[in-house]
Formats: structure tokens, C-alpha cells, sequence
């Protein structure tokens, strides 16, 4: 899949906007001029795909946020269970007496 820029990638909000004032202008009109609403229903399907494209996007994006979230867990549950050896022989916080502690 190729990378598209910033630029290339529509803002949904403006693109429901957009959408909202097509309905808008055919709830206006009492006697729709043909040609006038067909250039606005091709507007409103191209609107409609790129924002189904850009939610596609979306949608992948959040898995890889995803998936890198459970990589990170799988990888502090490693250093966690490699570095207990460390820690065996300590004492917990709870078992400190403060008569150890030397002020």
C-alpha cells in the first residue's frame, strides 16, 4: 500500500460537512435543476469513497496502534519475569521495620 501525504488525505469532519450541505441545497430546492443535482450527487459519491477510503486507513491504524500495545505488554511481562531473579531475597516495601531504617 502506498503511503499518501498529508495533503492527499481528507479531514472526515469537513467531508461529513461537506455532505450535510449537498442534503442541504436538495432539501432547498422546490423544482431541482437535472444537471445541477447530478453534479451534486457526483460530488457527494466522491466524497462518500474517499472518506470510506480514509476510514480504511483509520481503521488499519488503530491495529498497528494496537498491535504495537500488545508487543510493548509482551515485552515488559519478559524484562518483568527475566529480571525477578534480581529481586529474589529482597525484602517488599510492607516488610520494612523501621528499626532499619539507621535516622
Amino acid at each position: 500500500m502506498t503511503e499518501k501525504n498529508s495533503e492527499d488525505k481528507i479531514n472526515l469532519t469537513e467531508s461529513l460537512k461537506e455532505l450535510s450541505v449537498i442534503v442541504s441545497w436538495f432539501d432547498e430546492q422546490e423544482d431541482v435543476d437535472v444537471e445541477a443535482g447530478l453534479e451534486k450527487v457526483r460530488e457527494a459519491a466522491r466524497l462518500i469513497r474517499r472518506s470510506r477510503s480514509r476510514l480504511s486507513e483509520i481503521e488499519n491504524e488503530f491495529k498497528e496502534i494496537e498491535k504495537e500495545i500488545e508487543e510493548d505488554v509482551v515485552e515488559s511481562e519478559v524484562t518483568i519475569e527475566d529480571g525477578e531473579e534480581e529481586f529474589e531475597g529482597r525484602k517488599d516495601e510492607d516488610d520494612i521495620n523501621i528499626k532499619d531504617i539507621p535516622f
